[in-house]
């Protein structure tokens, strides 16, 4: 039931994020595919890209991490077709507002 509850608030954050942000074009049943699809990318690909660049986020002292999180976004448009980013900085604002959101709701939750 908890998968379900955070798969949900994954998908209304997308949809708010996307009502927020100009150049990027979300529709609802994309929303949620795109939940999916970002948390498969979040569970298997990102602790590889997170350690093949470690240097450059101790340089960094952590923002580059921004970065990965925006080119992650812009790889889940490639395989979503109902989602769509017109660049790297709405895909950068994207992710800084769903993670914010996601933030708001989960402390809601507990």
């Amino acid at each position: 039931m908890s998968l379900i509850i955070h798969w949900i608030v994954s998908a209304i954050a997308i949809i708010i994020a996307a009502y927020l942000i100009p150049g990027i074009n979300v529709t609802l049943i994309g929303a949620l595919v795109l939940a999916v699809v970002l948390g498969l990318i979040n569970a298997f690909l990102r602790p590889l890209i997170n350690l093949i660049t470690l240097p450059l986020n101790v340089v960094t002292l952590g923002l580059f991490s921004l970065v990965v999180n925006a080119l992650l976004v812009m790889l889940a448009a490639m395989v979503v077709p109902d989602f769509t980013v017109d660049g790297f900085w709405p895909a950068f604002f994207f992710s800084i507002v769903v993670s914010l959101i996601s933030a708001l709701f989960g402390m809601w939750k507990k």
